[in-house]
């Protein structure tokens, strides 16, 4: 994590006072842990709804926790940026672990985290099928994700963001080489899927939203990595998509797509939902200009030998044209 900010004498005695009772220093400890819903605190702490509910109203204000809307579900986390954010992770270093009421909480953590992983196993399943029958259609994953590996290079992120994660694997390989990672989907399911892998990895610096990849809930400027990995074809505006991602990137980011060539494969559309049947190198490439971004590369996998109806991965990589020295002058806008 970065260097805790200076924070104002007010910022801090606020820091001081919402933390300062029993039962929110235990909500700080848990959401220090894993981002969780008003319910699931309720059932750790075996509290009535409307006072877990007060105790968050004043931690977010006070900046220790934040707070994202999920479909009809909030979720809370310890807050990782902002005056107050390592007052609140100083305090929490400080408790004993072993403390009984802070290890029974743990402990009903853990059963909340089996309920999680079980309801994702169960959607995962349920589309399991599908998914692997356009995966036995292209080159295996594991060479995708070297490929990707190796564009990124070596080295550590300051953020990277992850557009329409699913399963939430770019994140899974990112995650560990950056300080943040944010995760954006617009399934609720699928990002259940996500929460419950990234949980499995122990991946805490990684936040997860519901949003519209046209009009994203995240900062401007902000992301070293912006990836797009097998989304583009489901959109009706893929153009519109990457310029909203473009606009994430700090100076010199980089932009990853990855989705396939060209193909004639109608069943993907009638059976998967596709709305594109693959792009052209030129097409995502003017794209990225439109967007503002230089092209730096472009690698096209071919799939595997005998088999019949085939597709091959492509991968772009644009970057940001505006130099590093030039980041001092930019306001980071939330969109």
């Amino acid at each position: 994590m970065p260097a805790a900010a200076h924070a104002s004498l007010d910022t801090i005695l606020a820091g001081l006072a919402a933390a300062g009772e029993v039962t929110r220093l235990r909500l700080l400890v848990l959401l220090a842990e894993v981002e969780l819903t008003v319910s699931e605190l309720v059932a750790i702490l075996g509290q009535s709804q409307p006072r877990v509910s007060r105790h968050l109203k004043l931690l977010a204000e006070s900046g220790l926790v934040t707070r994202h809307r999920e479909g009809a579900w909030a979720f809370f986390r310890l807050a990782d940026r902002g005056a107050a954010a390592g007052l609140a992770r100083d305090a929490i270093a400080r408790i004993d672990p072993n403390d009984p009421v802070i290890a029974a909480d743990r402990a009903r953590l853990v059963g909340i985290r089996e309920q999680r992983a079980a309801i994702a196993a169960r959607y995962f399943a349920s589309q399991a099928a599908d998914w692997d029958r356009v995966r036995s259609l292209h080159a295996p994953e594991a060479e995708v994700e070297a490929c990707i590996a190796d564009i990124i290079g070596d080295g550590h992120f300051h953020a990277v963001l992850d557009l329409g994660t699913g399963t939430g694997r770019m994140l899974e390989l990112l995650a560990p080489r950056a300080d943040r990672a944010v995760g954006i989907d617009q399934s609720p399911a699928m990002l259940n899927v996500a929460r419950a892998r990234l949980e499995q990895a122990n991946l805490r610096n990684v936040q997860l939203r519901q949003g519209d990849i046209h009009a994203l809930p995240v900062e401007r400027n902000a992301y070293d990595i912006v990836i797009v990995h097998q989304v583009l074809h489901y959109l009706d505006e893929p153009g519109r998509a990457l310029r909203e991602a473009a606009r994430t990137l700090c100076a010199g980011g980089r932009l990853i797509v990855v989705d396939f060539a060209p193909h004639e494969l109608e069943s993907l559309r009638e059976d998967h939902a596709h709305r594109r049947l693959g792009f052209a190198r030129e097409d995502i490439e003017s794209f990225m200009r439109d967007a503002g971004l230089e092209v730096l590369a472009h690698h096209d996998l071919a799939p595997p030998k005998g088999v019949r109806e085939k597709l091959t991965v492509s991968i772009w990589v644009g970057r940001d044209r505006r130099v590093i020295s030039d980041v001092h002058v930019l306001n980071s806008e939330v969109a």
